[in-house]
């Protein structure tokens, strides 16, 4: 017994190597990608911003229906209605996904009315912009119930079908600011690092269940409505991002069944820079790049 654990534990080095090539060779070569053509994707958020990017995005890409969750209805149908123009079946409900019983409900509809859903893409958030102290009560709660527990009422409603499907894909646009925090979003940061250890955590879970996967995006700054006014110190090195793109990464990441996005990959070397640097010259960077003023101007949705 004690040979056969000194030879598991000699043997686990070597092992961790061959993955560590293995997963870099597949980086590096052209995967395959899985046809959309009798998927049915459902959205939170898929009104504005982001969502609606994702769903026009979906359709080009060859989805058979897209359902569209929000709560704004006027943006909901307006979204609607142009990927319906352009030949997909697409269908919206009015839902708030930080509302447990509301969630259930609709998805209970969706089922009814639509059809089994196959990928599931959490990209509802709001952010409250404003320090802790500053912070209204509601608000920090409102962020906590949307960003987060909203994933957890979407995803048991909808994944254990796809897990007696064999088939289905659960995704979640989060955020590089949930492994590097910023001040004066301290809702969204707490949130969205919530949300990661659950993504993390699920898709663990599902190694061993076939056909069903997940993905998690991680956005640098994105142009959208949410963060407008939100201004960084050097824009011509952190351009933020256009929501088209991280719309087409997050599709093809789905296609191509990749658990984790980094956008752009050079954050990865942000999450590696903290893993070892000391805390004082993380202070300096942040200084640096003027992430400690940045929601300084933030407006937020008007």
């Amino acid at each position: 017994m004690e040979w056969k654990l000194l030879s598991s534990t000699l043997f686990f080095p070597v092992q961790m190597l061959y993955y560590i090539v293995k997963a870099c060779v597949c980086m590096l070569l052209p995967g395959t990608r899985k046809d959309l053509g009798g998927e049915v994707v459902l959205i939170t958020g898929g009104g504005r911003g982001i969502g609606r990017h994702l769903a026009r995005e979906f359709a080009e890409q060859g989805a058979k229906k897209v359902i569209l969750w929000g709560r704004t209805e006027k943006c909901l149908k307006e979204t609607c209605e142009e990927i319906t123009m352009a030949g997909t079946e697409c269908h919206y409900f009015v839902c708030d996904v930080g509302n447990r019983e509301e969630v259930y409900k609709q998805a209970k509809v969706v089922r009814e009315k639509v059809g089994d859903v196959t990928i599931l893409v959490n990209n509802a958030a709001v952010v409250h912009g404003k320090g802790l102290i500053d912070s209204d009560d509601d608000a920090l709660l409102k962020s906590q119930h949307i960003n987060t527990l909203g994933q957890f009422w979407t995803t048991k409603a909808f994944l254990p079908r796809m897990l007696e499907l064999q088939h289905g894909h659960v995704v979640c646009i989060n955020s590089i600011l949930s492994l590097s925090s910023i001040p004066g979003a301290i809702d969204y940061c707490t949130s969205k690092a919530s949300s990661f250890a659950f993504m993390e955590s699920l898709t663990l879970g599902l190694l061993d269940c076939p056909g069903v996967g997940c993905t998690t995006v991680l956005p640098f700054h994105t142009n959208t409505e949410m963060f407008q006014g939100m201004r960084v110190r050097f824009p011509q090195l952190f351009p933020p991002l256009k929501p088209e793109f991280v719309a087409q990464r997050t599709v093809d990441a789905v296609r191509t069944n990749t658990a984790f996005v980094y956008l752009p990959w050079t954050m990865r070397a942000l999450v590696i820079l903290k893993s070892f640097m000391p805390q004082y010259a993380l202070e300096e960077i942040h200084r640096f790049t003027g992430s400690y003023s940045c929601m300084n101007t933030f407006k937020g949705r008007t």
